[in-house]
């Protein structure tokens, strides 16, 4: 089977795949400064709960935008899998996806791990991607596949997080969605979640909007991000929501790259 390791800004995430099917995942905390050693005790652990043994992992595929934490997760698998890895966007798994901005050298691993993956998912039509990570990024994919570029914004815990920090007297809550669709908040913490919960609806829908004005096709929207289910409750905002996109490009890249 195939381990695939996604190291996000906020969490790293592992995932066990036969194909593109998804046997079990975990995450850990993103920190550069875990060894391969820690990695491996957590991780061995895991994977007995579930039933598996290392020896049942052939490959390991690492995708990174936390270039620091690359050495001890290469590590982990020479060391314990006894498996050479393969990185995302290095040969041989190379992208194979025309990146159409003018800094590609500078796309993040998930954003084109999300292209091809959603690439796979809808193969007809133009796609916007959104993921809700520590950013909230917003892509344009081409009926062919290739990136056309899109939009960073802040992540809604990162922007909630700011909130809280730099105000005195404004409390930490919980992002849920309003039971109402009044907004107008009678308490401090209900005009909070208002603010954030509508105000990135009201992003999410604008930016949308904007983005398929400028595209001037038929478009399909592709969510993924563990925030994505929650602003589907109040609108229908995407045609498709897939928790295990950038997990499954991973998947794709490898099966790719074994067939040429």
């Amino acid at each position: 089977m195939l381990l695939a390791i996604e190291t996000g800004n906020t969490n790293v995430k592992f995932a066990l795949l036969d194909g593109l099917d998804v046997k079990a995942r975990w995450r850990i905390a993103t920190d550069a400064r875990r060894t391969a050693d820690e990695y491996a005790v957590w991780l061995n652990q895991l994977l007995t709960l579930e039933g598996y043994k290392r020896g049942d992992i052939g490959a390991i595929v690492i995708s990174t935008v936390v270039p620091r934490a690359l050495h001890n997760l290469s590590r982990l698998a020479r060391k314990y899998f006894d498996v050479e890895p393969l990185v995302a966007g290095r040969a041989p798994l190379e992208w194979g996806i025309a990146l159409k901005v003018d800094e590609p050298q500078n796309l993040g691993a998930d954003r084109a791990l999300n292209a091809i993956s959603a690439q796979h998912l809808v193969d007809d039509s133009d796609k916007i991607v959104i993921s809700f990570g520590t950013a909230t990024t917003v892509d344009h994919i081409g009926a062919d596949g290739a990136y056309h570029g899109g939009i960073i914004a802040p992540g809604i815990n990162l922007s909630l997080d700011a909130l809280v920090n730099a105000t005195a007297q404004l409390p930490r809550i919980a992002i849920t969605a309003p039971e109402e669709e009044d907004v107008i908040g009678r308490t401090t913490k209900s005009q909070m979640l208002i603010g954030i919960y509508w105000g990135y609806v009201s992003m999410i829908e604008g930016l949308i909007s904007r983005m398929k004005k400028q595209i001037g096709k038929p478009v399909k929207v592709i969510a993924t991000g563990g925030l994505a289910p929650l602003f589907q409750q109040h609108g229908h905002l995407f045609d498709h929501i897939e928790s295990d996109l950038t997990l499954r490009g991973l998947a794709l890249l490898y099966q790719n790259r074994a067939t040429k």
